[in-house]
């Protein structure tokens, strides 16, 4: 069988076209304009920011990191870890920002965020055939290529202008940030370095405690005082990111065998484990602020200073980031979208990033790679056929145009969306499985594309 660039024109990357829209700065936003701009390509960001903040967003900078400075796990044989992998392979540049800015996270990949932004800022200015214009678009350009990347937090103005065009109704859910401790009001008396069964070099604080501080802990938490909804939103979470005083409420002893687990981690005070543990991960270079893992939550202000306070070790905390909620909208893609991510009855229109359904920094941005790589085919006369559903990225994409579009929920990348392992393998060398399988697979369709897929920067 021919190669598609054997029965295809070459394409003239450095034609002087009409650019490329992207609509939003955020990280899918960045990463589909990097894989057009590395390709001669010339795009138009837009980002509201400065101009317009959502609810959460607070810094004016390019691919701000709003929750969590934890892109997860690095390992190839976890399904996000191995989504990375496949991204490097496919020059991304956000994993590229987030390998040059990491701090210490055991098997995690973590970054320090304010470096993270400016890396990827830095990297898109250095192209020549940038337009970065810094004000709120509100409606979607008819006569331009679009790759709409505006995230989770779609302004309302735009939000309604792109019902209008899909002609279909938002789904919507809300999602919750954990709050950030300075690290100097952290009493590191009362809590100890390390990650569970001695992984990595001990990347975690650990704030250990007994069972009546557990209890005394929890009884806090699901009296605590929330945030109240307004009056027209109906309380939808994503399942991944409950905040921790509702998953309190579903059982006593729940945040023990969750969030808050002891299990692979010993007290050297004690030298036993603890009946619970609130983990502290390193936000930045320098170590002076720590996110505290998987305490998304809801609860006002003054109640989280109260309750969170509790915790031994933060007796004393002060809180650079208080954990907060905000609406996050996507489209029902699987009813809207194609295998290119093209809008159905707008092909001039493709969609990326969380906004799709790709729930998750990693995944929202391998979205944005695939839209750029979606739109360079066709500004080249070609239809970028969509990567095997045994990669990663392939898998992604696969859900989230394929999913049952009744019942359409935002999913992480993980190997139950994988098409099945066709050989019997033992549990704990599964994952080793699918990476193998998945890497050759890229690889092959990388090669099979028949034209430039790698990194050819036009500054200068």
């Amino acid at each position: 069988m021919p190669r598609i660039a054997d029965t295809k024109p070459p394409c003239n990357r450095m034609t002087p076209d009409r650019p490329i829209i992207v609509i939003g700065g955020g990280l899918a936003g960045c990463e589909a304009a990097w894989q057009l701009l590395t390709r001669g390509r010339p795009v138009v960001i837009y980002e509201m920011k400065p101009e317009v903040f959502s609810p959460a967003h607070k810094s004016p900078n390019l691919a701000e990191l709003v929750c969590s400075n934890s892109l997860r796990s690095n390992m190839p044989g976890n399904a996000v870890g191995l989504l990375k992998e496949e991204m490097r392979i496919m020059n991304s540049l956000i994993i590229e920002a987030a390998d040059r800015t990491a701090v210490p996270a055991g098997k995690a990949l973590a970054v320090d965020r304010a470096r993270f932004s400016m890396y990827v800022e830095e990297k898109l200015l250095s192209q020549e055939r940038l337009t970065i214009i810094r004000k709120e678009l509100r409606e979607i350009p008819d006569d331009h290529m679009v790759v709409i990347a505006t995230g989770p937090l779609t302004s309302h103005a735009l939000a309604k202008n792109i019902a209008e065009l899909t002609g279909s109704d938002y789904l919507y859910f809300y999602d919750a940030i954990s709050p950030i401790i300075d690290g100097d009001s952290i009493d590191y008396t009362k809590v100890f370095r390390a990650s569970r069964y001695g992984g990595g070099e001990g990347d975690y604080l650990n704030c250990p405690m007994e069972r009546a501080e557990y209890e005394q802990f929890w009884q806090a938490l699901i009296e605590g005082e929330e945030v109240p909804l307004k009056p027209f939103e109906e309380l939808k979470f994503f399942s991944g990111c409950l905040p921790i005083e509702i998953l309190a409420r579903s059982g006593k002893h729940t945040l023990a065998f969750g969030p808050m687990k002891p299990v692979g981690l010993l007290d050297p005070k004690t030298s036993k484990q603890p009946f619970a543990v609130v983990q502290l991960r390193q936000e930045d270079e320098g170590g002076r602020l720590f996110n505290m893992v998987g305490f998304q939550t809801k609860l006002t202000w003054p109640e989280q200073r109260r309750i969170l306070r509790m915790i031994p070790g933060l007796e004393n905390a002060e809180f650079a980031r208080y954990g907060s909620i905000h609406r996050n909208t996507f489209i029902n893609s699987p009813a809207l979208l194609g295998d290119t991510l093209q809008l159905r009855t707008k092909d001039n229109v493709y969609f990326a990033g969380q906004i799709t359904g790709a729930e998750g920094y990693v995944e929202s941005s391998a979205i944005g790679l695939l839209a750029g790589l979606s739109a360079f085919s066709r500004l080249c006369g070609r239809v970028m056929t969509p990567p095997p559903a045994t990669t990663a990225l392939g898998a992604m994409l696969h859900y989230i145009v394929h999913a049952d579009e009744k019942n359409f929920q935002p999913m992480n990348i993980n190997f139950g969306i994988f098409p099945p392992l066709t050989q019997k393998v033992p549990r704990k060398d599964r994952g080793q499985y699918y990476a193998e399988r998945s890497l050759k697979a890229l690889r092959d369709w990388k090669e099979r594309q028949g034209y430039d897929f790698s990194s050819s920067s036009t500054a200068g």
